[in-house]
């Protein structure tokens, strides 16, 4: 640039003194109108290189941006791939929740509908307990239903004499009369359960109370078993000696009360056994 401004004025010197005043007025303006123009020229040229150089700046900055905005559209690409996964998942879960409700439900009804048979079995079993046997004194004989099963208590003194484990003669009709009831309900256990109160005894044959409350339960069992036809398979003999009292051993009545045999007739386990073996597994 430099170097043209040096030609333009060895020009302008060259033939100063071969034109005339007009003509150099004529060349000098347009010289200045040159010099302007590459004036405005260079501040143009700043000008635009100070814009180039903010634009690029800005072009810095939206592309940050940008990739901010890409790095977070990823970021909620992830969460919302999460979220659907999750909710698919949910979704499953719920499914399978649905089924193992619909199976607990399913078991519960199996489970209400055989403790509801039960129930009706053992009221009618309780019922035909009372009006076979509601001829005999009630001090004697007291029969009760209790949690779904059936509790005929036999005093000791209907049953046995004092310290013996043999069955007085008047015990054998309500023996029959109760067996033959427990042979009509072939789905009831029979479970015989001998009492005592706590008055100590020792004897050559027994040695204490757990000995004696042993020996009459499996003298009806056995009564039971080989006079009046019923299956051995269903019967339980059971000793409790002197540790389930009803009543104070404190008092001649108490002691008396103690001293029974309970001939509990009961559902057997088995459907209820199948069931659990069944039971619907929850995770």
């Amino acid at each position: 640039m430099k170097k043209i401004i040096i030609l333009l004025f060895v020009a302008f010197f060259g033939l100063s003194s071969c034109v005339s005043t007009k003509k150099f007025e004529e060349l000098n303006s347009k010289f200045l109108t040159s010099e302007q123009a590459l004036t405005n020229c260079r501040a143009n040229l700043m000008k635009c290189r100070t814009d180039d150089d903010t634009s690029k700046n800005k072009i810095t900055f939206l592309n940050e941006q940008i990739q901010a905005h890409k790095d977070n559209i990823g970021q909620l690409q992830s969460a919302l791939d999460k979220c659907v996964n999750m909710n698919q998942q949910g979704n499953t879960n719920i499914g399978k929740l649905l089924d193992e409700i619909n199976s607990s439900n399913k078991y519960i009804r199996q489970l209400t509908e055989i403790n509801r048979k039960n129930d009706s079995l053992t009221l009618a079993l309780s019922n035909k307990f009372k009006r076979s046997l509601n001829n005999l004194d009630d001090e004697d004989i007291n029969v009760k239903v209790k949690k779904g099963v059936v509790f005929v208590s036999l005093s000791d003194e209907m049953m046995f004499d004092s310290g013996s484990y043999t069955i007085k003669s008047d015990a054998l009709p309500v023996l029959s009369k109760i067996s033959k009831i427990v042979n009509d309900y072939k789905d009831y256990d029979i479970l015989i359960e001998g009492h005592t109160d706590n008055v100590p005894i020792s004897t050559t044959f027994l040695k204490d109370n757990w000995d004696l409350s042993a020996m009459r339960a499996t003298s009806i069992a056995r009564f039971m078993q080989t006079d009046l036809g019923v299956s051995p398979a269903r019967i339980t003999a059971g000793a409790r000696s002197e540790y389930v009292p009803k009543d104070t051993n404190d008092t001649a009545a108490g002691r008396n009360t103690n001293r029974r045999t309970e001939i509990i007739v009961l559902p057997k386990l088995d459907e209820f056994i199948k069931l659990m073996e069944n039971a619907p597994i929850t995770e």
